[in-house]
């Protein structure tokens, strides 16, 4: 085991273990994931995956990459905008999330192809999507700077990637947020979930992801130009956009 360090929420752990403890948390969640993320953003994940959609751009025709897609909205979306003449890939690290999208697009009748990948390493040719999407994702990921090179990598040029994550609430609002994200969201895990930590970790992973502008600065660094973002709902979420030129 190396000595390079990592955080895992509030705690500090060798890098080769978060992968590992991540995985953890979302094979306890998966069966719950969809019904935790109505009750916790009291419905407006719905409203913010919109959003993303309306602003990717995405035609008929279109390839999409949907990055960390777990249980498949942002894909079952693309799915309709692309039609027969396009392509749309589901990928998550984590094979209880994948399973779970891979069901549901069966389920909407789909047969879109799904794959068990790291983000970091992602499987495909060089500038060969026009569409990249990560959604509530980035922010689990050890090496944010190199899963970001790899999607910009994998865009043909012109293409665009969209990253839409927990961000820097308005300060204001932050005693508010800080008692709903350490106290209830904790709470409503453990009677729903049956999970306490793993929603514990998700509001410690919040705070130790990247702004909107440090984003925007690390998408930049990455090699994506004319970067700009979107603050939803007061910034607890942002819709931060690239393209690979």
């Amino acid at each position: 085991m190396s000595d390079k360090t990592t955080h895992f929420g509030f705690q500090t752990v060798a890098e080769e273990l978060k992968e590992k403890k991540v995985a953890e948390v979302f094979s306890s969640v998966a069966q719950k994931y969809d019904v935790m993320n109505d009750l916790m953003s009291f419905g407006l994940h719905r409203l913010w995956k919109h959003f993303t959609i309306q602003v990717s751009g995405v035609r008929e025709g279109d390839r999409v990459l949907d990055v960390a897609g777990g249980t498949a909205d942002l894909s079952l979306a693309f799915a309709k905008k692309v039609g027969r003449s396009g392509q749309v890939w589901l990928t998550d690290i984590n094979h209880a999330m994948l399973a779970r999208g891979r069901d549901r697009m069966i389920d909407h009748g789909l047969a879109m192809p799904a794959a068990q990948c790291n983000a970091e390493k992602l499987p495909f040719p060089d500038d060969w999507f026009d569409c990249v999407t990560v959604a509530f994702g980035l922010r689990n990921m050890t090496h944010k700077d190199v899963a970001l090179a790899e999607m910009r990598r994998v865009l043909r040029p012109g293409g665009r990637l969209l990253v839409l994550e927990f961000s820097r609430v308005w300060k204001p609002l932050s005693p508010l947020y800080d008692l709903y994200s350490f106290k209830l969201l904790p709470w409503m895990g453990e009677k729903v979930a049956n999970d306490a930590e793993s929603y514990r970790y998700l509001a410690e992973s919040i705070r130790m992801h990247p702004g909107q502008e440090e984003l925007k600065a690390l998408m930049e660094q990455a090699g994506l130009s004319r970067v700009d973002y979107f603050n939803l709902s007061a910034g607890v979420v942002a819709l931060h956009r690239g393209y690979k030129i």
